[in-house]
């Protein structure tokens, strides 16, 4: 793998196409704005512990700029999908794979699996099956990340975070030699990556924080540390959890971690979660795919999410107030 492109160069996305330049890919980036233009002005600029790192990358508009590509990493948030599925068709080659590195559930969740619920499809996160006809699953990596990295200026970006982690994994649950390939690379920049067997239990992990910490913190419009110094709202916090891990555990994926642990680890971090910082900044919200998606597949798995749900109402009403989230038909 030589030629990669970031598809959706936000803060995620401009800190790995900085990590793959730093490894000696070839790099191209799909963005807009004033943070593509920077970029195709002077590159990206990494700001971390180190100091900082201009690394040069070809920034486009559109991937008919760019062409075929090695692979494609997406790291757009949830409601760009539908762009990315008309737009990402000149990037592909006759084996190009493409790695969903995002929030919540994915699009492809219930492909490359055994039992009841094999190829039942998740409409809210893929409409019309649009990434289906446009990427399909034989193409998908699943992918999940841990880097507090933030956009602070036009091709600038920052990452903060003590312990970088990505996992990258097959929807069929084999480490494939692309999934290796692609792992090596990110790691050989600087950002410790590992190809694993079952990537739907790391998706669960980080999951569940959205699921609790995001609507809480949506409604207190305040960081973790802050909004969880409340025992009611610590409580809530513990209930929801429990819920939460009561689905993922009815999905196969023990998270063993109980509530109250989960809850104070939550307690002792200044931390915004992604859904606040959207609300804020005026960006469209992942209401469904961190939010709706699981409470759907709690109810089509008879799991009892009564405190879970109510939060999700009130997301989805703030949301919706805010002019960032358009509730789906039907």
């Amino acid at each position: 793998m030589k030629r990669i492109c970031v598809y959706g160069a936000g803060a995620i996305g401009a800190h790995l196409a900085a990590r793959l330049a730093a490894a000696g890919a070839e790099v191209s980036v799909i963005a807009r704005g004033a943070h593509l233009a920077a970029m195709r002005a002077r590159g990206i600029t990494l700001r971390d512990a180190a100091g900082d790192h201009t690394l040069p990358v070809q920034a486009a508009e559109s991937a008919a700029e760019i062409g075929p590509v090695d692979a494609v990493l997406v790291t757009v948030k949830a409601p760009a999908l539908p762009a990315v599925a008309a737009g990402i068709a000149p990037l592909l080659g006759q084996d190009t794979p493409v790695a969903f590195i995002m929030n919540g559930i994915p699009w492809w969740y219930f492909d490359g699996i055994g039992g009841a619920l094999k190829g039942k499809r998740l409409s809210v996160l893929d409409p019309d099956d649009a990434l289906r006809r446009a990427v399909g699953v034989e193409r998908a990596l699943g992918g999940v990340i841990y880097a507090a990295s933030a956009v602070v200026a036009p091709g600038i970006v920052t990452s903060e975070h003590a312990d970088l982690k990505l996992f990258l994994g097959e929807p069929g649950g084999v480490v494939s030699p692309r999934a290796q390939a692609l792992a090596a690379l990110l790691s050989a920049g600087g950002m410790p990556t590992d190809a694993v067997g079952n990537i739907r239990h790391r998706i669960w992990g980080k999951l569940l924080g959205n699921m609790v910490v995001g609507p809480l913190c949506l409604l207190s419009r305040q960081d973790m540390k802050a909004t969880l110094t409340d025992p009611a709202i610590f409580e809530a916090g513990v209930r929801i959890s429990d819920e939460g891990t009561a689905l993922a555990r009815a999905l196969g994926h023990d998270l063993k971690v109980p509530g109250e642990v989960r809850m104070r680890r939550f307690g002792e971090t200044a931390h915004k979660p992604s859904i606040l910082q959207d609300l804020e900044l005026g960006r469209p919200m992942e209401i469904d795919a961190l939010f709706t998606a699981p409470l759907h597949l709690g109810q089509d798995l008879g799991v009892p999410m009564p405190n879970f749900a109510l939060m999700v109402a009130l997301a989805r009403q703030a949301a919706t107030a805010a002019g960032l989230y358009q509730p789906p038909m039907g």
